[in-house]
């Protein structure tokens, strides 16, 4: 942004409709919080469908986008606020769509270079029927984020994971199945351009009951972070190398988080998703990898206002 930061009306949007609303109250408050006298006016805005008469009437000067999930995060909010040519943080429209699409992210991502894991879309029903790949595997809604919809069928499971045939399966009738990968759950939070993003650190995350699953991302205590991970250099430097093309290939720009698994039995590096609006809540890893390097939760969601920028 050219203009100074104490004289800008900054709107955050937060909640929206998507399955990651209470997520995403929580990292709008934070970052609300956060810009309270550090710009001229703050706009908490619960967003819904009339997200573009609202910010019609509001006439911010920047949006942060601290929405998550569905509309908020796979480019729909994005072409609003384009259409409205008001600028805002994280990725345009393009990066979130990709990203919110597994499959299509994992093809980018394939032919970057990156090793992703094996697997790919089959329909609910017949996923909910057979086991479609060999245990163990993991099962993900095909546009979700958050771990919500995920489960894991561990080696030896007499049967597939039924939920997911169900009528109150709300996640769309293509899944991702992939093979679980042992050992670490890593991430790696990045920011800036396409150009020239910068990793931050790595993450080392242990989850308390033994499943990355929602309630262990958010939840107090629900897992416990290790930053820098305690792994091989040569790994470290892997998955910082890795986010940073990635984030690149994607065409993500802002801050962007990527997650990886790590199996320090056969020293393999595998990643698995690409988080164009991480978290900012109490529990969420890029704000603790910022505060790690020096930055803190208030100069990192500076940086996101002044970063904002309304791409063509």
């Amino acid at each position: 942004m050219s203009r100074p930061l104490s004289e800008l009306h900054v709107a955050v949007l937060m909640g929206g409709l998507s399955s990651e609303r209470e997520v995403s109250l929580s990292s709008g408050k934070g970052c609300a919080d956060a810009l309270e006298g550090q710009v001229a006016k703050v706009s908490r805005v619960d967003a819904g469908r009339d997200l573009a008469q609202v910010l019609t009437d509001l006439k911010p000067d920047v949006v942060l986008n601290a929405l998550h999930g569905e509309w908020g995060e796979d480019g729909c909010v994005q072409g609003i606020l384009e259409t409205l040519q008001i600028p805002y943080t994280h990725s345009g429209v393009l990066a979130s769509a990709l990203t919110m699409d597994k499959d299509k992210t994992k093809s980018i991502l394939k032919a970057a270079g990156v090793a992703v894991p094996g697997g790919g879309l089959f329909d609910r029903h017949e996923v909910a029927r057979r086991h479609v790949i060999d245990p163990p595997y993991v099962i993900k809604p095909n546009a979700e984020g958050s771990s919500v919809g995920v489960y894991l069928v561990r080696e030896g499971a007499n049967g597939p994971q039924t939920e997911v045939g169900s009528d109150g399966w709300t996640y769309g009738d293509l899944v991702m199945v992939e093979p679980y990968i042992p050992g670490k759950e890593l991430a790696v939070a990045v920011i800036g351009e396409a150009t020239g993003p910068r990793a931050l650190t790595v993450t080392d995350i242990t989850p308390v009951k033994g499943f990355y699953d929602y309630e262990a991302k958010y939840a107090p205590g629900g897992s416990v972070h290790k930053l820098p991970a305690d792994i091989p250099a040569h790994v470290f430097e892997a998955a910082l190398r890795q986010s940073e093309l990635a984030h690149a290939a994607l065409g993500c720009r802002g801050v962007s988080r990527t997650d990886f698994r790590y199996d320090d039995v056969k020293d393999v590096l595998v990643l698995l998703e690409v988080n164009t609006q991480p978290g900012m809540t109490p529990t969420s890893l890029v704000p603790e990898q910022a505060a790690h390097l020096g930055m803190s939760y208030q100069d990192l969601v500076r940086w996101m206002v002044e970063d904002a920028s309304c791409p063509r």
